[in-house]
């Protein structure tokens, strides 16, 4: 009888062991975010914030994009799918279309109707080019649909994609202030969203302007302000503290937010009253919420990695962080809640920036780099035979070549040798290089885990390192190099141990990781490499 009993014991606390869970996940993704970040502002953080995530979880320092393009909508998808474009699809925010013979948005769905205060074009939105499951997917399969899954962010690429195919929910501010959805996951909106909109946050934010949060003299790690690599934020006179948002929202609309730090604060907002009224993380059933806070991503594109712009903006999500730890500690309960951030990419160094401190680099101009691919080919082969370049995609015109009864591979390769002699390209691969590669080629390796032959280019164009394909000011994102993969990651929460490690991991480590961490299926999609560092033993 005693066996018997210790047996049924064991059993009984092995299944309690087994099916234990957080209450609730939370992803935070921070849109254009370098590793380097967390070194070079670490003395002007708070305690509360980054610190603390790194102090009492585990940090991985050697993050690293495994793909190109390294843009926000592939960086999302790869976070949460556990694969890179060439399986899950999302090659780009937006990608031309050969059978549309146009450019099509990453969730554009015609199907679907906007949900809320936005216009049509806003919340035609849905995750259907989204080709794998996600870890939200498949936390929503494991929990038979019990669990919760809420897709939040001022982009609705950032919002949608994470969610996955099965959300409960993804919400995403629209121009007139408001966070909406569309009709792929729902008749109408929650009435708690509504009740939100409806208060107008968002003109607090914007009445109060935006000044330096601390004495000038803290910002001593970037360039002094107004600098000749900054660009103007919505048309400004000159780049400068004080920012008069209150003049720059009569001259545009509401969607200023999203390009200065507040548009992160009022996410996090929204974010606290989803948990709430969503009751996110009050059962035993795991939830998850995905945040992705954007608005260091538009001051890094418009203002550049080196401003005071953005280091305040940092600075300001630092306590962003820390408040809504504080919330979630109060809430959820310490030790309730599995807690990740990362990055959809890094960015690239202001490349006049580089160039001014004798860096023999420059930056591009699509328009010309299209010109002059149009005039070799009209030089070349008597017509223009480009149909498309853009995102480092070359896309020929395959009608007017079998017209003129033309070699496809001998224009390939004429374009490829023409290319070479460009000053600013380091590679270029075909259709077929990329098909064919073995792994030894590490960009080519790159370019290959980005490429979807039924929607990228018939050849793929890589910049020399320091080169960018944007203007004079600000940055952008998008190759193979380090300074656009190289991103934190920062476990922190249930059953997470303190630590941190330096070798090289990659973005798809993270959702089979959580998938072993929640003990549900991995990601149809993902190759099931984990981070063995946060697992049990």
């Amino acid at each position: 009888m005693k066996k018997i009993i210790s047996f049924i014991f064991l059993f009984v606390f092995s299944n309690i062991i087994a099916q234990q869970r957080p209450k609730l996940v939370v992803g935070i993704v921070v849109d254009q975010m370098k590793m380097e970040y967390l070194y070079r502002f670490q003395s002007d953080f708070s305690d509360n914030g980054f610190k603390r995530l790194m102090n009492d979880g585990f940090t991985f320092y050697n993050m690293q994009y495994n793909y190109m393009p390294t843009y926000t909508a592939p960086g999302h998808t790869s976070i949460y799918t556990g694969t890179t474009p060439a399986m899950h699809g999302i090659v780009g925010n937006e990608w031309f279309s050969r059978k549309e013979g146009k450019e099509v948005y990453c969730t554009d769905d015609a199907s679907v109707q906007t949900l809320g205060d936005g216009t049509k074009e806003e919340g035609a939105m849905s995750p259907k080019n989204e080709q794998t499951t996600t870890i939200t997917d498949e936390l929503r399969l494991s929990t038979n649909f019990r669990g919760k899954v809420i897709g939040i962010s001022m982009k609705d690429r950032a919002s949608i994609l994470p969610a996955g195919h099965f959300a409960n929910w993804a919400f995403w501010y629209s121009k007139k202030g408001n966070f909406i959805s569309s009709t792929f996951y729902g008749d109408k909106l929650p009435d708690w969203v509504n009740d939100f909109n409806a208060k107008k946050g968002y003109m607090d934010y914007i009445n109060k302007g935006w000044n330096l949060l601390k004495p000038a003299s803290t910002y001593d790690e970037s360039l002094p302000d107004d600098n000749p690599y900054e660009g103007k934020l919505y048309k400004v006179d000159k780049p400068v503290f004080p920012y008069d948002l209150k003049a720059m929202y009569d001259k545009n609309d509401a969607s200023i937010l999203r390009a200065v730090p507040f548009g992160n604060n009022y996410l996090a907002d929204f974010a606290k009253v989803a948990i709430e009224k969503e009751s996110l993380g009050k059962d035993d059933i795991t939830d998850f919420l995905a945040i992705s806070f954007s608005s260091t991503d538009y001051v890094g594109h418009i203002l550049g990695p080196r401003s005071m712009e953005l280091q305040d903006t940092y600075l300001r999500l630092d306590l962003t962080i820390a408040d809504l730890l504080n919330y979630l500690d109060k809430n959820i309960g310490k030790g309730n809640y599995l807690l990740f951030l990362t990055a959809d990419h890094a960015g690239a160094e202001n490349a006049q920036f580089l160039k001014a401190n004798k860096y023999n680099v420059t930056n591009l101009d699509g328009k010309e780099l299209t010109k002059n691919l149009e005039k070799f080919s009209t030089d070349t082969f008597g017509e223009n035979l480009v149909l498309h370049y853009d995102s480092f995609n070359l896309f020929f015109d395959k009608t007017k070549i079998k017209t003129k009864n033309l070699d496809l591979t001998k224009v390939k390769r004429a374009f490829k040798d023409f290319l070479m002699t460009q000053d600013y390209v380091k590679r270029v691969y075909t259709e077929e290089e990329i098909l064919a590669n073995t792994g030894a080629d590490y960009h080519l390796n790159c370019i290959a885990k980005g490429y979807d032959v039924t929607q990228n280019g018939d050849m793929i164009v890589l910049d020399k390192p320091g080169y960018i394909e944007y203007g004079p000011t600000g940055t952008s994102h998008g190759t193979t190099y380090s300074y656009d993969t190289n991103v934190p990651l920062l476990f922190y929460g249930w059953k997470i141990p303190k630590g941190e490690s330096h070798d090289r991991k990659v973005i798809t480590e993270i959702a089979p990781t959580l998938s072993q961490k929640l003990k549900i299926t991995i990601p149809n999609g993902s190759e099931s490499q984990v981070l063995t560092e946060i697992l049990d033993n």
